[in-house]
């Protein structure tokens, strides 16, 4: 199922006075992760946009280098 697809599931209700949208847990875990893989492109696509920009020099693009990355993760 896509992030479309779960999203067209929606069915609503009104309760209170209020119009609430109802979703089946597995529609709305596929629509996280639908709106996690398009927030993950953004990110990637500004690294790689920065990377250009710094003529592929890693570190004036603001790339940290994997050996220090992993220092600090131990």
């Amino acid at each position: 199922m896509t992030g479309l697809t779960a999203l067209q599931s929606v069915q609503f209700v009104s309760f209170k006075g209020k119009r609430l949208a109802i979703l089946r847990e597995e529609d709305w875990e596929t629509l996280i992760e639908w709106l996690e893989n398009i927030e993950d492109e953004q990110i990637v696509k500004k690294a790689l946009a920065d990377l250009k920009k710094a003529k592929g020099n890693r570190a004036s693009a603001g790339w940290l280098e994997w050996d220090q990355i992993e220092q600090e993760l131990e």
